[in-house]
């Protein structure tokens, strides 16, 4: 027999939630003030839960620096919403949903930054960027050294979210690498995780780095 949504969602307390949504107001300030999350662009998540699987996910249309705790979305695994009157989710919470399911994401970080489209409108054709001999991609999941290269793929842009979260789920499944920390998409933006959302802003905050030394150094 099917599990009632209030049922299945019962472990969601409000205090919980409210500390996701507190923590993701906070991130949405610093990635504005660093300008990589201005306008209403950018998205943001916490996995709430894994089974069943909840994401609480920024809505549509906001200003990050701006943010209330109103202004997120709890959907399940195919991105849809589990609560009555909720607003929109973000467009591309399909990728979201794709990165905790096949990547072990906790919280995903998603920015517009000047230096990251900049870059992946540079290698766009390649279909990746290798970042390689820099001290700070020590700050990257599984890095331990500065003698070392790190691929991140650059997807096209498209408006087809579906067929993008497809592919992206079988890149993930079948282990590339340049996926495993992040990727771009085509004059578009950065998207990286980590297991929760400190990491995952240590995460932003390294490739941002190493995105406008890339870009500076081949202008």
């Amino acid at each position: 027999m099917p599990i009632p949504p209030a049922a299945a969602d019962a472990p969601f307390a409000a205090d919980a939630r409210r500390a996701a949504a507190r923590g993701l107001i906070t991130l949405g300030g610093e990635m504005h003030a660093r300008g990589w999350s201005l306008a209403t662009s950018s998205n943001y998540s916490v996995r709430l839960s894994e089974n069943p699987l909840r994401l609480l996910v920024t809505a549509s249309g906001k200003h990050k620096d701006r943010l209330t705790e109103d202004d997120f979305v709890l959907v399940d695994e195919t991105g849809q919403s589990v609560e009555p009157d909720a607003p929109k989710s973000s467009a591309e919470t399909l990728l979201h949903t794709t990165l905790t399911r096949f990547a072990g994401a906790g919280a995903i970080v998603h920015t517009h930054s000047v230096w990251n489209t900049l870059l992946s409108d540079r290698h766009g054709p390649d279909g990746v960027v290798t970042l390689a001999g820099y001290e700070m991609l020590k700050a990257l999941p599984g890095v331990t050294t500065h003698d070392t290269a790190v691929d991140l793929a650059v997807f096209p842009n498209t408006q087809d979210i579906a067929a993008l979260a497809e592919e992206l789920a079988e890149r993930l499944r079948a282990g590339d690498e340049s996926v495993r920390r992040g990727f771009l998409i085509d004059k578009h933006g950065l998207y990286t995780w980590d297991s929760d959302l400190s990491g995952a802003r240590r995460c932003v905050e390294a490739l941002e780095f190493l995105f406008e030394c890339e870009a500076r150094r081949g202008a």
